[in-house]
């Protein structure tokens, strides 16, 4: 096969609660995760080709890089469509061959134009196909097969194209598929509803690779849902279990796993015993008509709070996502979610607006009843709007909302929720990650927890709450003294929170104040000038939520 150089791209990802955008710098990080597609879509690759691979959320992409490549390859989520079609421009411009995939090309592709081949669905069953076409010289624009491939044979993600050093949280993947039905989820209608694991052997082989990089810290398991198949991942995690020993705990994990975890005693075990720290649950609402609305059946069948606070018991940090916007949400649902939010002490609650994905039963069924408005951006938290006619009044859902996100990251809501989790943990930490410092020799305190701590009391102790913040860490001390690196974790994460929430409230006041007729910015202040709010105060001829956070302190 003749030899050819391709560049990976990753497009640019834009501020949102989850980017942790200001959180990264405390520890020198420039992204959350690396781009775990491309890297492996690299290892699929015939071996005597040349890859390079840039990952613009840590680094520029220069016309140099495309210039040296003979094609471009481009992956993106929807969230990321803006930056990847002008990346697709830009590589145009300098008359270079773009290969597309990921989820967003592989929803919307007849829409997207400047792409020269589409590689669709999962690469394992489409990229071998164009790759045998181009070798014959007539390769076809679109490559699409909706066969669910073994995973088995996925070959190890290629480390070795990544700066390590740039990511807060290097990532593995173990399954693919859920085997539930959520109506607004695109996960199922990729990958089905019949999780495909790799197995035990395979997953450690890639942990040996990552561990041999030099990284040490979190490592995240980005499965649509990781206990998919309990039986498959009981007989990894005894496997993962045996590995962390023998390296001394050198990853502290986190996945992403339906509420039902919480039902099986063994498994809870399992994972607390392996070194799980965190795991993402689809709470999505305390309402149980828009529950079984969605299709999330597996939260209707026990008590929501309990199950939440049975996982935390076990040391294991629950993440929540929450959604408003349901047909059947009632005009209360905002203090709804307010309360539950504080009831599960959840710190990290990713609360957004319902977004109508494409190719998902929730778009179909708004479609067919002329409901849907346009596109969605992918951008649930930040982009204050929604993509279809809702049942709440616009301004009620809009309105309601925001005023959920600055009750909920307000600084002393936020820190109660932290220190409430914390009185919840175990006392003593089932595993200790193994402290290194960048020589490697073993320390009480890793180097970045050090360097985030420094960064951490010098920062945030002189923020506009900084009262607040030392309160926190002086209470997390007494209460549970053995997770205070977790704690310092926590207080860094809510200043992203809370300088991401000023963010949107100052963009909605810049908004209303453009807009302003007839009194709607005064309605507009009485839900950001709220004294048991963020203590975002606003005045009539400026906006301190905009001048505090342009400082990011």
């Amino acid at each position: 096969m003749l030899k050819r150089r391709v560049l990976l791209v990753y497009p640019e990802i834009p501020a949102t609660y989850w980017s942790f955008k200001y959180a990264l710098d405390f520890v020198g990080k420039k992204a959350v995760l690396p781009p775990l597609g491309l890297i492996t879509v690299a290892a699929m690759l015939p071996e005597e080709w040349e890859c390079r691979l840039v990952d613009m959320n840590v680094e520029p992409l220069e016309d140099e890089a495309i210039e040296w490549a003979d094609m471009v390859f481009v992956s993106a989520m929807l969230v990321q469509r803006a930056s990847f079609e002008k990346v697709v421009a830009r590589v145009g411009r300098l008359g270079r061959c773009v290969v597309a995939g990921g989820p967003y090309p592989t929803a919307m592709h007849c829409d997207i134009g400047g792409v020269d081949h589409f590689v669709l669905n999962e690469a394992e069953a489409t990229l071998a196909p164009f790759l045998r076409d181009l070798e014959k010289g007539k390769p076809k624009r679109v490559y699409s097969d909706e066969t669910r491939p073994d995973i088995a044979a996925t070959p190890a993600p290629r480390f070795d194209l990544l700066d390590i050093d740039c990511y807060s949280t290097a990532s593995l993947q173990f399954s693919r598929g859920c085997p539930f039905n959520c109506e607004f989820c695109d996960i199922i209608e990729m990958f089905g509803h019949v999780p495909r694991v790799k197995s035990p052997g395979q997953f450690l082989r890639e942990m040996d690779s990552l561990y041999a990089t030099g990284f040490r810290g979190p490592l995240f398991i980005v499965d649509d849902n990781f206990i998919g198949n309990k039986h498959r991942v009981k007989e990894l995690l005894r496997e993962i279990i045996i590995w962390q020993k023998k390296y001394g705990h050198p990853f502290s994990l986190s996945t992403e796993a339906s509420i039902n975890l919480a039902d099986d005693d063994e498994l809870l075990e399992l994972m607390a015993e392996a070194g799980f720290m965190m795991v993402f649950v689809g709470i999505e609402t305390p309402v149980e008509e828009s529950l079984s609305l969605a299709g999330k059946t597996q939260n209707l069948k026990g008590n929501m709070l309990e199950s939440i606070r049975k996982i935390q018991g076990r040391g294991i940090e629950v993440t929540g996502g929450f959604i408003i916007g349901f047909d059947t949400d009632p005009e209360d649902i905002f203090d709804r979610q307010i309360g539950f939010v504080r009831e599960s002490a959840i710190p990290t609650a990713m609360v957004g607006l319902l977004m109508a994905l494409p190719n998902t039963r929730l778009y179909r069924r708004l479609e067919a009843e002329g409901r849907i408005t346009g596109l969605s951006t992918g951008n649930n938290t930040h982009d204050v709007r929604v993509n279809f006619e809702s049942k709440l009044p616009p301004g009620v859902l809009y309105d309601g909302y925001r005023r959920v996100i600055r009750e909920i990251y307000g600084p002393r809501a936020y820190f109660d929720r932290c220190l409430e989790l914390l009185r919840r943990f175990p006392k003593k930490k089932r595993v200790n990650v193994k402290k290194t410092t960048y020589r490697g020799k073993n320390r009480l305190i890793s180097f970045l927890e050090a360097r985030a701590l420094f960064a951490s009391l010098f920062r945030q102790g002189l923020s506009w709450y900084g009262p607040e913040y030392f309160r926190f860490l002086a209470k997390s001390l007494f209460i549970n003294p053995s997770r205070f690196p977790q704690a310092v974790g926590m207080a860094i994460e809510g200043h992203h929170f809370m300088t991401m929430t000023g963010e949107i409230l100052a963009d909605a006041l810049r908004k209303a104040r453009s807009d302003d007729a007839g009194g709607k910015l005064d309605g507009f202040r009485k839900i950001v000038d709220d004294k048991i709010a963020l203590a975002y105060r606003t005045e009539a001829d400026a906006s301190p939520i905009g001048r505090r956070h342009e400082t990011g302190l």
